[in-house]
Parts: structure tokens; sequence; C-alpha cells
């Protein structure tokens, strides 16, 4: 939750500054951002509800976005601050990242009804 607030924040004073935020060297598409984005809303919710799920899988987040994506902090702080200064743009993504979410996981609280198996479970096996 306080990462989100640090990303409204960082969009806020992006989005207020005159001079727009460079366009990274590297630029991730669109498409790249929802994923990481996704990956990264994923694996909070997994923190927050199974915090040992993820020490018993030897998963530390940052490291496993960068080596999943082949990016390293520098190249996704940039990108995400690129994204950030476009508030429209910005908001899109949020909304497709979102609506990915609900359908993978569609108002019965990510459990399976035959297994009892989440879908936050399945992701971390």
């Amino acid at each position: 939750m306080r990462q989100l607030f640090i990303l409204f924040f960082a969009l806020f004073v992006v989005s207020c500054s005159k001079n727009p935020v460079p366009k990274p060297d590297n630029l991730l598409d669109e498409e790249t951002m929802i994923n990481i984005l996704y990956d990264i809303s994923l694996l909070q919710a997994i923190d927050g509800s199974m915090p040992n799920k993820l020490m018993e899988q030897d998963i530390k987040m940052d490291q496993y976005i960068f080596e999943k994506y082949k990016i390293d902090s520098t190249t996704y702080r940039q990108n995400q601050l690129y994204y950030a200064g476009d508030a429209r743009k910005y908001k899109k993504i949020y909304d497709k990242v979102l609506e990915r979410l609900e359908k993978e996981n569609p108002g019965d609280k990510g459990a399976d009804q035959e297994t009892g198996k989440s879908a936050i479970d399945s992701s971390v096996e």
C-alpha cells in the first residue's frame, strides 16, 4: 500500500511540474509495464496475506521482477516516472492492471471452488 501511495505521489508531483519527464533510453512498452505492475500487485498481495509464502519459495519481490523482465531498478524507475508523467496514460495502464486482476479473481476472493486454492497460491507454487 505504501508503494501505491508513493506511486501516486510521484504521479502528482510529475504531473504538476512544467518539465516533462524525459523518455528513458530503455523505454518499456505499455503492455510490459502493465505486466510488471500486475506482477507487483500479485506479489504485494501475497506478501500482505501470506508473508511466509514468499520466504518459503525464496522469492524477493524486486529481484523477481527485475530478473523476469530482464531490467534493472534504474530502468524500472525511469519507466515508472515516464509513464506517470502522463496522467491519462498512467491511469489507462492502471485501469488495465485492475481489469486483469478482477478478471483473474472475479468476486470469489480468489478461491477456486473445487480445490479451495487461490490464484495467488498457484502463482507462487
